[in-house]
């Protein structure tokens, strides 16, 4: 997908098609339903995926790979494929992708000042890719690369629960 659209000239159109499958997965239970389950034959995986795709306006890469990948089985894969394509845009652009996540929604102040910090650490444009996860109790976890930092309630609280299991 990548190579195509860069080919073509296409990787700004890609990547909307990228931010908009995320959105879509993240979204409808349906949808993941549908690139998960085995009770759905090829040819109605591949109408349903086709209708999906132009339902949403998807460019031509991104509509022909959804029904290949319809057709021959492989739309569970369909998020990791979402994450490299969206890690060789970023490459290529010169970014690096952050994930973020957070106990509650950052503003835009947050995301700013933190995109500004993360930028002057790597030495790179760094994009956000925040989400909630109400179970942190607080704090965030970010993962830059290969990198994380856990300043979650939840990983302090687990590290004082092993360190009191040690004293004991």
């Amino acid at each position: 997908m990548f190579e195509l659209a860069q080919d073509d000239g296409a990787l700004d159109a890609l990547e909307g098609d990228i931010a908009a499958l995320d959105t879509a997965l993240a979204d409808s239970d349906d949808l993941r339903d549908l690139i998960a389950s085995p009770i759905y034959g090829r040819d109605e995986t591949e109408a349903a995926i086709g209708a999906v795709a132009s339902a949403m306006g998807l460019g031509q890469i991104t509509s022909n790979t959804l029904r290949l990948m319809a057709q021959k089985r492989r739309l569970f894969i369909l998020p990791a494929l979402l994450a490299e394509v969206r890690a060789l845009i970023a490459a290529h652009k010169g970014e690096v992708a952050a994930d973020i996540v957070s106990a509650r929604s950052l503003t835009d102040a947050q995301k700013a000042a933190l995109q500004e910090a993360l930028s002057a650490s790597v030495g790179r444009d760094v994009k956000l890719n925040a989400t909630v996860d109400e179970s942190l109790i607080g704090g965030l976890v970010v993962k830059v690369g290969s990198r994380m930092i856990d300043t979650s309630i939840k990983a302090k609280l687990l590290t004082l629960k092993n360190t009191m299991k040690e004293v004991g």
